[in-house]
């Protein structure tokens, strides 16, 4: 029987969130699973629907949840429904809800100097989400993020203090797993938009981790 996805997007557009789904829709589909794509957060209060997913890929910036709708989505994953996701569409959504940051593992805060280049350093090449891969260039927003010491860090970026000096030299988690509750957690900082996944390794990154979150 094929596992369930659910793809989650909508918030500020800035992010073009419904390109980056239109990538990785086929792709999750091509690994096996059956897809719903949807752009309205109700669907996060009606529990028996969200009982059958294995995966929700959310790509949502911004914007407001409630509470009904966050306690839906927190109860999903704590029950084993994983949660995956990419730059400020999972890290830098629903900014007045500190529970739904708590199970995300990160808050997105800085991108100093916007647009520039830099390296992602892979940090553990023995992980199924970063295996056989190795460092690789991007040119888009350097996330700088407030994020949980229990996060289990596969990748990193090395910040050059460039654009803001007092921080030159700090290494920043890029790519993360955790748990909530029975729930795994996969988190990408890349994909500020759909071209950013012209990157080979940043859309590998992001087909592999959503694969990975999905319930044992």
């Amino acid at each position: 029987m094929a596992k369930r996805s659910l793809m989650m997007w909508g918030g500020w557009e800035g992010h073009e969130p419904k390109q980056c789904v239109d990538i990785f829709a086929p792709l999750i589909e091509d690994a096996g699973f059956d897809v719903d794509v949807e752009t309205s957060l109700d669907i996060y209060t009606d529990a028996e629907r969200m009982a059958t997913y294995d995966v929700i890929t959310q790509v949502y910036t911004m914007s407001s949840i409630t509470k009904e709708q966050e306690k839906g989505l927190l109860e999903t994953i704590a029950n084993g429904a994983g949660f995956a996701g990419w730059h400020g569409g999972m890290a830098d959504a629903f900014r007045q809800n500190t529970e739904y940051q708590f199970m995300v593992g990160g808050q997105w805060v800085a991108h100093p100097g916007n647009i520039i280049d830099y390296t992602v350093n892979i940090g553990d090449q023995s992980d199924p989400i970063t295996a056989g891969l190795s460092d690789f260039a991007m040119h888009s927003e350097q996330y700088l993020l407030h994020v949980d010491p229990s996060n289990e860090v596969l990748a990193t970026t090395t910040f050059s203090g460039e654009h803001a000096p007092w921080i030159d030299g700090t290494v920043m988690p890029v790519v993360w797993k955790r748990r909530w509750g029975q729930g795994k957690i996969f988190y990408c900082s890349l994909g500020h938009v759909a071209k950013d996944f012209d990157v080979p390794e940043a859309k590998e990154i992001v087909r592999r981790g959503i694969v990975w979150a999905a319930r044992d």
